[in-house]
């Protein structure tokens, strides 16, 4: 097989929403965590479910059932944050995905990729990738850097900012001690 021709297979996690299967490409994913908590950050989107320390470093979480419109995730055994890498403004950043549960690794062949639905002009479809075959069933790949918008990442990604910090916040100066600032 020729990879210039793009017939190499690809590797995707396939994971589970509402009972229905998507993928995601397995390279746009750092790891798979279990679903413990979220710090929510106020005046931050619906799909906006905070914010978790991955080791020391602040990363924004989104239900993407919310986000796909669907109901939101409610927290199982099986419910799980994957960690992907999106891009920005061009410019990489780690955002958790919330997810039902996470199945598998797949390999499939572009062959096993049709293009995403034609659904009319009114229903925006531009974060599918394409809808995978296997077995006899499908699964929806997403494009997960266009599952968000850029108004939307920009959202999320000033939202850890905005987080409640831990450190004390400084001292003012006592009152009457106000000095002009030496030229």
């Amino acid at each position: 097989m020729d990879p210039s021709q793009g017939t190499t297979p690809s590797q995707f996690l396939t994971f589970t929403l509402d009972q229905e299967r998507y993928a995601v490409e397995i390279a746009k994913v750092r790891e798979v965590l279990e679903f413990t908590s979220v710090n929510r950050v106020p005046r931050t989107p619906d799909f906006m479910r905070g914010v978790i320390n991955l080791r020391g470093n602040v990363v924004p979480v989104i239900d993407l059932r919310l986000k796909l419109g669907l109901s939101p995730t409610e927290r199982t055994l099986d419910s799980c944050v994957i960690i992907t890498e999106v891009l920005a403004d061009g410019e990489p950043v780690v955002l958790g995905a919330l997810a039902d549960s996470v199945q598998e690794v797949i390999e499939l062949d572009p062959a096993s990729i049709l293009p995403p639905p034609r659904m009319g002009t009114r229903v925006d479809t531009a974060f599918i990738r394409g809808m995978g075959r296997r077995d006899d069933q499908f699964l929806i790949i997403l494009d997960i850097d266009r599952v968000l918008s850029d108004d939307d990442l920009h959202a999320v990604i000033a939202a850890p900012s905005s987080a409640p910090s831990s450190a004390p916040p400084a001292a003012a100066p006592p009152a009457g001690n106000e000095t002009a600032p030496q030229a």
